[in-house]
């Protein structure tokens, strides 16, 4: 296992997905003892876009056997607001902060890369690159060739580490991750929601406002697994494997398929203490012995 990003050392192996636990409530609910025993070794932030957004319309969350599919539509305060009013907070946590960033256009890209590299507060930057190029009409995510051309034109713009948050909605998720670390990232981070919709019952309409969204959770973990074993067979950079992480032996199939680090996702909805949890048992089997074999009790 590596425990770092590039020149990021973490102390560690479990950090959060991006928009899935919220630092800043969570210490207004629990005080200063949030920082005591910080879950992650790392914080990802909330993504954030160029300029405030509102969300997609209500509603926005369905519940799904083992799994639940959103479509909160990326709500933020925005690059300017995010620097004035978040990272302060955020910068108070005890563990170095990531700030993930999207945009629709290379320019959009670079503002956000720009406006938070020069920040001290700001230890890494993953890029979300889940929106449609607006130019080619094209997810970057899901082109490699958009994918290298994004990366390495904002390589360029800073000396930080460059996470590239991979999507699981396309044919080859290994070729999007090579192309990322052709272009200069450090690490890659999978997997992103799968591509979902839910019915209203009794009514045949769609229940999300948007009228579909990404579903994640367990019923994710096994396309998940797959990926990362495929992602981490081909790049040398750091693989952050994600989806329906809930318990210790959940990350450690990750671990035993490749990935460097785990981030917990949708479980932190449900227990604000899972990530404590996938952290102490994966610590506590390397005490025992157990060196992460998956012989994990289901903690």
């Amino acid at each position: 296992m590596r425990l770092a990003i590039g020149s990021l050392e973490l102390a560690h192996p479990v950090l959060n997905g991006s928009g899935t636990f919220d630092a800043i409530a969570a210490r207004r609910a629990f005080g200063d003892a949030l920082l005591e025993d910080f879950p992650f070794s790392a914080f990802v932030s909330k993504t954030i876009t160029p300029e405030p957004r509102a969300g997609n319309p209500p509603p926005r969350l369905y519940e799904t056997p083992s799994g639940m599919i959103n479509s909160i539509g990326l709500p933020n305060k925005g690059l300017d607001g995010f620097l004035a009013a978040d990272l302060p907070q955020l910068a108070e946590l005890p563990v170095p902060l990531i700030v993930s960033v999207m945009a629709t256009d290379r320019a959009g890209f670079e503002r956000l890369v720009d406006g938070v590299s020069e920040r001290d507060e700001v230890a890494a930057i993953e890029l979300n690159v889940s929106c449609p190029n607006v130019k080619s009409g094209l997810i970057v995510g899901e082109q490699p060739a958009e994918t290298l051309a994004l990366v390495s034109a904002l390589r360029e713009r800073t000396q930080k580490p460059l996470v590239v948050k991979l999507t699981p909605n396309t044919a080859d998720p290994a070729a999007v991750a090579l192309a990322a670390e052709e272009g200069g990232a450090d690490g890659v981070s999978l997997i992103n929601t799968l591509r979902a919709t839910a019915l209203a019952p009794g009514t045949g309409d769609a229940w999300l406002g948007a009228g579909s969204g990404g579903l994640s959770g367990p019923a994710v973990r096994p396309v998940a697994l797959e990926q990362v074993r495929r992602v981490a067979a081909e790049v040398s950079v750091a693989v952050i494997g994600m989806g329906g992480i809930e318990t210790a032996r959940d990350a450690a199939e990750f671990i035993a398929l490749g990935a460097d680090l785990v981030a917990v996702g949708t479980a932190n909805f449900r227990d604000p203490a899972a990530g404590i949890r996938v952290r102490d048992g994966l610590r506590n089997s390397v005490v025992e012995g157990q060196s992460l074999d998956l012989n994990l009790r289901s903690n």
